[in-house]
């Protein structure tokens, strides 16, 4: 497949605005940790565990034929973009394979999104949707055990095994990438206004400073919070227990005092306006804050606190029902080629799941003169978009607790932290 794609430079300006997935969230109005919490006890759906043998999944997919078609679901302003709806790569594939895209930013958040195909998916049908992108954790879950995903086809993810890095090639809550394959990914870890704060900030301890007190911001939902705590307090969330989870939460309450307030998704306005001085933060909010140029004294930091920080991935699924399964299988290999994966990145400025795409970046830069080469030079290197290995060492994916009594249990316990 020909993957040249046009000068980036040439499709539109560099220099001007762009929200990337979580930060159109505040566009959209979604409030990410009240949706988040919603049905997240009991599963009430009726699934079927999928059969993810050898032999089940070639019977699958030999019967998959191109249908010239696809339904692509993905999260507000999380392509690369020209105008208000074309969307250079996107026009590429269609071009070069002949399959018609309909692209629809329908996933405002993953708890809306699971509630609106759940009723269709229960009955085996199709949901109006052959590709999704949906966070791992807590709804990647029940998406998976309720039997709502197709697992993959290997044999069709050619450029992912070359160009997909090693990071993202056999993810723990999705071991040999089964049921998906990453779209983009990034940090949670801790944001702050050197010029406010007065001092480096290294460690979530140091949330715990008088000094602090009225400026300090944290997430107002049940997976980041509570696994930031658990790090806060030296456990790995992922060997954790239930009396873990009550230290954590014990941490989090004594410092609520300190607290200006538990943030969804309006926490980076809060920062540039000097409201806050640190917050728990999303690596890609911190990088594009500070090339808008508008926080305020000297820019935003972001740092992977000392006791470590998360790591998400946005992963692309094919879900159950779907008409137009290799439609699907071939765009989501098309996006692991570079110069591809490159543009995409250039856009919505979060971790790129192809690192090759950073040396196109870099001759992107190179090739550009003025605030676009300013633009594209830190793009193709930050710890946003392009992270050293070291940076991924210092990170988890953290836990996630599975549906049913175990969720309950964790909700009482970290609920009430940031509800009340």
């Amino acid at each position: 497949m020909n993957d040249q794609l046009p000068d980036p430079a040439l499709l539109r300006g560099l220099t001007q605005a762009r929200l990337g997935r979580r930060d159109a969230l505040r566009l959209f109005g979604a409030a990410g940790g009240a949706a988040l919490v919603a049905g997240c006890g009991g599963i009430a759906a009726q699934g079927k565990k999928t059969d993810t043998s050898k032999s089940a999944v070639k019977q699958y997919w030999s019967k998959q034929k191109e249908t010239g078609q696809l339904v692509w679901a993905n999260w507000p302003l999380y392509l690369d973009t020209k105008g208000k709806s074309d969307h250079p790569s996107l026009d590429q594939f269609q071009q070069q394979t002949g399959i018609q895209v309909k692209y629809l930013e329908v996933v405002q958040d993953n708890g809306p999104f699971f509630a609106k195909v759940q009723p269709t998916l229960s009955q085996g049908q199709y949901c109006g949707f052959d590709l999704a992108v949906i966070s791992s954790g807590i709804y990647f879950n029940k998406f998976r055990d309720l039997g709502f995903i197709v697992p993959l086809d290997q044999d069709r993810l050619t450029n992912f095994r070359k160009y997909g890095a090693q990071k993202f090639q056999n993810e723990p809550f999705d071991p040999g990438n089964v049921y998906s394959i990453p779209w983009q990914a990034g940090f949670t870890g801790i944001g702050y206004n050197p010029e406010k704060t007065g001092k480096q900030i290294k460690s979530w301890q140091d949330l715990n400073d008088p000094k602090l007190a009225g400026h300090i911001g944290l997430f107002a939902n049940n997976e980041d919070l509570p696994n930031c705590a658990l790090l806060a307090i030296g456990v790995d969330p992922l060997k954790s227990t239930e009396s873990d989870w009550r230290k954590a939460a014990d941490w989090l309450n004594k410092m609520k005092p300190l607290v200006r307030n538990f943030y969804s998704q309006n926490y980076i306005n809060a920062l540039a306006t000097g409201d806050l001085w640190v917050s728990m933060a999303w690596s890609g909010d911190i990088f594009q804050q500070n090339l808008s140029g508008k926080a305020i004294g000297q820019k935003l930091e972001f740092v992977i606190p000392e006791e470590g920080g998360l790591l998400w991935t946005d992963n692309f699924l094919i879900l159950k029902g779907t008409k137009n399964a290799v439609s699907a299988m071939k765009l989501m290999d098309y996006y692991y080629q570079p110069k591809v994966a490159a543009e995409v990145t250039e856009w919505v400025n979060y971790i790129s799941p192809v690192p090759d795409a950073q040396q196109v970046v870099e001759q992107h830069a190179a090739a550009a003169t003025g605030g676009d080469k300013k633009y594209l030079d830190a793009v193709a290197h930050s710890y946003a978009t392009f992270p050293k290995s070291s940076v991924y060492d210092q990170t988890t994916i953290g836990f996630t607790p599975k549906a049913g009594s175990q969720l309950d249990k964790w909700n009482s316990i970290f609920e009430p932290v940031y509800q009340s």
